[in-house]
């Protein structure tokens, strides 16, 4: 698997197909190798796009790395220049969970390499948000603070990265334990619910700001982690988005955290069935 540097840590990375570019970001802190993705890109190969996967830093084969305001900025500003090194740029920024918030951040921080924007299963809403804060910084401010970085390296999060990027473990033990922890009391600030904030750390006014043609799915009625206000918001505040009906049924996320936590599925699976309609507004 091909590998670049980019702003201190290398990034991992595949491209499939030939034609006009698109990146696809998945959520939580998984990797391109997550179930679901893959046939989704495979898709829009197929369907005559140039599609980038890759691991951000902290998921997958990528290196760890914990810079920026957020990490969902990192990621952005990472992206923006993955794809100026690859020559994919201005690309379709397109993204679910934690990947359509990093999609939306690249569009408004980096508006060059961005020539559309696809978002769906937006994190939103005081619990939804909350959530978010319990998953990527509360368990590792915790662990550091009593067990020091030995303690925030055994977390379970991590062994998925450690796996395939062995050099990771040692990267983390060799943090400070004080700079870690502000680092991750600096990203978690985000996490924080506002109500001027609809997607964490993004105002409102940057969404009404922002200048290109955009597609977001609607979540599903029920659908607490990604609310469908949430969805419909951000449809309503970006200038000219399109708000798209999902391809599936209104509790596809329940169904699907079930299905997981069971080991018959898991939660991106669906993701595959969004193809034809990000082909058909890629070339609307």
């Amino acid at each position: 698997m091909p590998t670049i540097e980019i702003n201190g840590g290398r990034i991992a990375y595949e491209v499939l197909g030939d034609g006009d570019p698109i990146v696809l970001t998945p959520g939580g802190r998984f990797s391109m190798q997550v179930p679901g993705l893959r046939p989704l890109a495979e898709a829009l190969a197929a369907g005559g796009m140039k599609v980038l996967l890759w691991d951000r830093p902290n998921a997958g084969a990528s290196d760890v790395k914990f810079t920026g305001e957020t990490e969902s900025n990192m990621h952005a500003d990472d992206l923006a220049e993955l794809l100026r090194r690859l020559d994919m740029a201005p690309a379709v920024i397109a993204g679910g969970s934690a990947g359509s918030r990093v999609s939306l951040l690249t569009a408004l921080r980096h508006p060059d390499v961005a020539a559309k924007l696809v978002g769906w299963w937006f994190s939103g809403g005081v619990f939804g948000t909350m959530v978010l804060a319990m998953t990527y910084n509360l368990p590792f401010i915790a662990a550091a603070l009593t067990g020091g970085m030995e303690a925030v390296a055994a977390l379970p999060a991590w062994s998925q990265t450690f796996e395939a990027n062995p050099d990771n473990r040692d990267r983390l033990l060799a943090m400070d334990r004080d700079e870690f922890v502000a680092v991750m009391q600096r990203w978690l600030r985000a996490y924080v619910p506002e109500e001027d904030k609809p997607i964490p750390g993004v105002p409102a006014s940057a969404l009404e700001a922002l200048d290109v043609p955009a597609l977001i799915f609607r979540s599903g009625t029920q659908d607490q982690y990604h609310p469908m206000a949430t969805s419909l918001e951000v449809q309503r505040l970006i200038p000219g988005a399109v708000l798209a009906e999902p391809p599936w049924g209104e509790d596809e996320w329940t169904q699907l955290q079930r299905k997981t936590a069971e080991g018959t599925g898991f939660i991106f699976d669906c993701w595959p069935r969004l193809a034809p309609q990000i082909l058909e507004f890629v070339t609307r």
